[in-house]
């Protein structure tokens, strides 16, 4: 009756097990009890974690099944041997039952769950009589089988289907509600069920960047199935999900992997039309499971993806698609592809929409239209390395995680009455030590109406709903690139409308230069120019020491918040040709491949800055060649093949051509500048610059006022040890002459008042002659600078 080859290894240790129950209890004659005793006894298999699926206690029913067997099973006398034992009929007609569900659910071996199954199916057996008491149905059996193989909670691999236990299904994820809503991917979904009615070749390959939405296409066609929202060749189809790493995990020995792939496959052609496989990630099935002398998963797959005895939906990236796919000509033919675009900003906002309700019960908050707008844009604009909508979706879920959290920690009102419990609370035992038990009391009454509006307190803290709104969204994108987006959301009309006043808070004069450059910046940022091109490119020609570099630093300041948002890079050192390499990044397979190149890699890292190229006409006419393309598309390729996204960049070049004309101040000097612009640039390179930017000489005026700018520095930093700094109109003009060199413009200056009043007033505070809260004066005479505490 037991041929114990049909049985799986648990369901063997359970039949093994029979015989010792049968000799404890001193019975010969086996029936349906007695098998469901020793599945419950040998705890670990697939029947008793399907009662416990069920809510069934295992203990109380075990020692139901046990008082049975004690109380009506027929003893054998003492002396007689129970070695030969009976099978009763309904035992036998449970073990039939058992091997019929195995065949039908296309099982190869029987396992615990037939046996229970086959029990729940023998109205007769006394098993059966036991486990109805407990709820145990077969329709709640064969519910139970289901989830349990669909999740792979189970380590009884020999029965379970290889499609269950290497595969998810998505139609029963789909059914408990348990997938994403999938918004705005119609037409995708629609391509892909037109590629699945196809007869031959009916494998659509979903080709698409990462995040923009590929998987959830599939996720989509799962939950129209579940909803019947399909044509009807599909409507009891399921969707189940390959996972590739438990396909391949434990193949030890050759043969494994293409045992288990053979009988995954021939499941799927034996359940043809009612099973539909995913496999996301689909370029990894070449090459997947290969050893030396074997076949890899997609050559083994081949023959049965021509024939459409099998129906497989991929999803990969394009890059990817290139690099494993198209190259293998036949395993490209195979399949269909399906191009997933990245959503505008305008689906991007009905796609959140869509997911609004999830991330809103999920983190217990509300989420305004305004913040889902926000993230939309704020995502497309900041966050350039990543596609939508996925970039949008991640910063909603951590902005409505953020305000979670912060509105979970107690609130200012809330932490001062529980430091004033804690001081009654002190003044109450002081109290009872010292004997005075009347002001004891009476603090005991003080600290019982703090107990009550503390309790008030967190009431009202908890029915307050946390609100995710723009601001919320606009920090969030700040803490991922370092871009003090909020500061730009808030006032940027305005900073742009006073853009030239903000820039000569620290640039004096130049007015003809900083007018240029603001109404360049005004125009890309409203929107009247080309939106692939960066905000802005500029030459900025001039002598040495005039406020070029200033206004760059200036510019970055303003615009992105900080200096540090400025990427110098010295054109002289980018004089060979071999040089470009340095700015993109090495091609594979020579040295530094994986650093990237200083110009890109900065860029990528911090996609709004200022880029600032020193002295430009020393590089290479190769780099010229490179900048072009920034110039024109916004964009540049690294030499790892990554795009790197410029439009979100001010490229400033510097350059000292015409520098000297410019100081001599000759007549036509912008005609004759132009003359050797032109001898020097190509003229592609001139044409795609926004503006040539010409800085003058400064006047002795304009060096007393850069005096000003930089004694301020230092009056702030005075400020800090309580000393007041005034300086008089001849220290400056002493300052002023004694720092400006036509010829070098400002540059000395800085150095100048290092040398000449910091060292004076770092020595007077080592003498001791200025102490904190006195004001000093500088004044000049005809020996230079002198220092008067006032």
């Amino acid at each position: 009756m037991f041929n114990l080859e049909e049985y799986t290894e648990k369901a063997q240790k359970v039949i093994m097990s029979i015989q010792d129950i049968m000799t404890r209890y001193r019975q010969n004659q086996l029936s349906s009890e007695h098998i469901l005793l020793a599945i419950l006894e040998e705890g670990n298999n697939v029947g008793v974690e399907l009662l416990k699926e069920m809510n069934v206690d295992i203990n109380r029913l075990k020692d139901e099944v046990e008082m049975f067997i004690g109380k009506y099973g027929v003893r054998v006398p003492e002396g007689t041997s129970v070695s030969q034992i009976f099978i009763t009929p309904d035992a036998r007609h449970v073990i039939e039952k058992a091997r019929e569900e195995a065949r039908r659910m296309g099982d190869s071996k029987i396992g615990t769950e037939h046996l229970l199954l086959g029990m729940v199916l023998s109205p007769d057996s006394t098993a059966f009589r036991i486990l109805s008491r407990y709820g145990v149905t077969p329709e709640r059996v064969y519910e139970a089988i289901r989830k349990i193989r669909a999740t792979g909670r189970t380590d009884e691999a020999e029965n379970i289907e290889a499609l269950a236990r290497f595969t998810v299904d998505l139609t029963l994820l789909a059914r408990e509600k348990k997938l994403m809503p999938v918004v705005d991917r119609e037409k995708e979904i629609r391509r892909v069920i037109q590629i699945l009615s196809r007869r031959t070749k009916n494998n659509p390959v979903l080709i698409g960047d990462p995040g923009v939405g590929k998987t959830a296409v599939v996720e989509g066609l799962a939950q129209r199935i579940v909803e019947g929202k399909v044509p009807l060749f599909l409507r009891n189809v399921r969707v189940l999900k390959l996972d590739m790493g438990r396909l391949v995990a434990g193949t030890r020995f050759r043969g494994d992997f293409e045992e288990r792939l053979k009988r995954l496959l021939d499941e799927l052609k034996r359940k043809k039309g009612e099973v539909i496989l995913f496999i996301d990630e689909v370029h990894t099935v070449v090459g997947a499971g290969a050893a030396e002398g074997a076949l890899d998963a997609a050559n083994i797959m081949k023959p049965e993806l021509t024939t459409g005895e099998i129906q497989i939906i991929g999803a990969t990236t394009v890059e990817e698609y290139r690099k494993y796919i198209e190259k293998d000509r036949a395993l490209e033919r195979r399949f269909q592809p399906v191009l997933v675009e990245e959503p505008t900003v305008e689906q991007t906002m009905e796609i959140l929409k869509g997911l609004r309700k999830v991330f809103e019960d999920h983190h217990k908050v509300k989420i305004t239209d305004d913040a889902l707008e926000a993230a939309a844009k704020l995502s497309a604009r900041y966050i350039t390395n990543r596609f939508l909508p996925d970039k949008a979706v991640d910063l909603i879920d951590e902005a409505a995680s953020y305000v979670r959290l912060e509105s979970s920690y107690p609130s200012e009102e809330i932490l001062k009455l529980e430091e004033r419990m804690r001081e009654l609370e002190d003044k109450i035992n002081d109290a009872v030590v010292k004997g005075e038990y009347e002001e004891a009391a009476r603090l005991k009454v003080e600290l019982q109406k703090l107990k009550e509006e503390y309790e008030e307190a967190r009431k009202s803290q908890e029915k307050i709903e946390p609100v995710v709104n723009e601001d919320v969204v606009a920090k969030i994108v700040e803490q991922w690139t370092g871009i003090p987006v909020s500061r730009i959301m808030e006032s940027e009309k305005d900073k742009l409308l006073k853009l030239e006043e903000l820039i000569h808070q620290r640039l004096v004069d130049q007015e003809e230069a900083v007018k240029i450059v603001a109404r360049t910046i005004r125009r890309a940022r409203v929107g009247i120019k080309n939106p692939r091109r960066p905000i802005g490119v500029f030459l900025f020609l001039g002598p040495t020491g005039v406020g070029k570099t200033e206004l760059a630093r200036t510019l970055a300041d303003v615009l992105f918040g900080s200096e540090d948002a400025m990427i110098r890079l010295d054109m002289s050192e980018y004089m060979e040709k071999h040089s470009v390499a340095r700015l993109i990044g090495a091609p594979p397979g020579y040295v530094g491949y994986e650093e990237g190149g200083q110009l890109t890699e900065a860029v990528r890292r911090r996609p709004y800055s200022v880029i600032l190229l020193d002295e430009i006409e020393k590089a290479h006419p190769d780099v010229f060649n490179i900048l072009l393309q920034v110039f024109e598309d916004g964009r540049l390729t690294d030499g790892k093949g990554n795009t790197v996204d410029f439009r979100n960049t001010i490229v400033i070049m510097t350059s000292n051509i015409g520098s000297e004309k410019i100081l001599e101040s000759q007549e036509n000097v912008r005609f004759e500048i132009e003359k050797e612009l032109r001898n020097t640039f190509k003229p592609e390179f001139l044409n795609r610059i926004d503006a040539i930017v010409y800085f003058k000489p400064l006047t002795m005026d304009e060096v007393k006022k850069i005096v000003e700018i930089m004694v301020k520095q230092l009056e702030d930093i005075l400020k800090d040890k309580r000393i007041t700094l005034e300086l008089t109109e001849r220290a400056k003009e002493y300052l002023a002459e004694a720092g400006y060199v036509p010829s070098l413009g400002a540059r000395p200056l800085r150095r100048i008042i290092e040398l000449e009043l910091e060292s004076m007033i770092a020595d007077k505070i080592l003498e001791g002659e200025i102490k904190e809260g006195d004001h000093i004066v500088v004044d000049a005479d005809e020996y230079g600078l002198k220092i008067e505490r006032r």
